[in-house]
């Protein structure tokens, strides 16, 4: 048997639903407690699990051929991948929020966006030749406004239900974030066999799941 394809999954919510979609597929990969690397009963996937942001770099430097995380993490890193697949999970919306009320109008100071994306923000705003101080948080950036860091915010926003605890909504929607399936460019020219059968079977389980739905 050809040695098993090697797959970073992010941990946390990405890898709990990707785990089970694999599954779904015949792809069972139970982490051992404190195991990190596992592989699926089949012996056709060997599985890292790495820190969501870590995850492009791990693919980049080919320490796994494979990956799955959103665009998002794909953009920040500034990484070029070959997307394979988009996977049916996961998707939400990049966005411009405020707090309830304001008025960009009336506001007179320099752009201030606080935000985790910062290659996003700064892009975004350059393309569009605005001028914007872009602030790195690492936490809860929803907590910019409400203390007066700055009046804006670029985050991901799923349900918005954490928006509206902080008294904050959407101001506009800059980008749907997808997941999807990446590779190592250099891997794929090797591997390129095994990968697209492995991307026909995700293919085949997303159809199969729609037409059920």
């Amino acid at each position: 048997m050809s040695e098993p394809l090697t797959l970073a999954l992010p941990k946390g919510r990405l890898q709990e639903r990707s785990q089970e979609f694999l599954a779904d597929l015949g792809f069972t990969i139970e982490f051992e407690k404190r195991k990190l690397v596992a592989t699926d009963a089949s012996g056709r996937l060997r599985v890292m699990l790495v820190k969501n942001g870590d995850l492009p770099t791990y693919v980049h430097h080919g320490i796994t051929g494979l990956g799955i995380c959103g665009t998002d993490v794909i953009y920040e890193s500034g990484y070029e991948f070959f997307t394979l697949n988009e996977m049916p999970f996961g998707s939400t919306r990049m966005c411009l929020a405020a707090r309830d009320g304001f008025d960009p109008v009336s506001y007179t100071g320099r752009l201030r966006v606080a935000t985790k994306f910062t290659r996003f923000a700064r892009d975004y705003f350059q393309q569009r030749g605005i001028a914007a101080e872009v602030i790195k948080l690492g936490g809860s950036v929803e907590l910019a406004p409400v203390l007066g860091l700055a009046p804006y915010i670029v985050d991901l926003v799923e349900t918005g239900n954490t928006l509206r605890a902080h008294g904050l909504s959407v101001f506009e929607e800059l980008a749907q974030i997808n997941v999807v399936l990446i590779a190592n460019p250099a891997y794929y020219k090797f591997h390129y066999r095994s990968i697209d059968s492995l991307v026909d079977k995700l293919r085949d389980g997303q159809n199969g799941a729609a037409q059920h739905d």
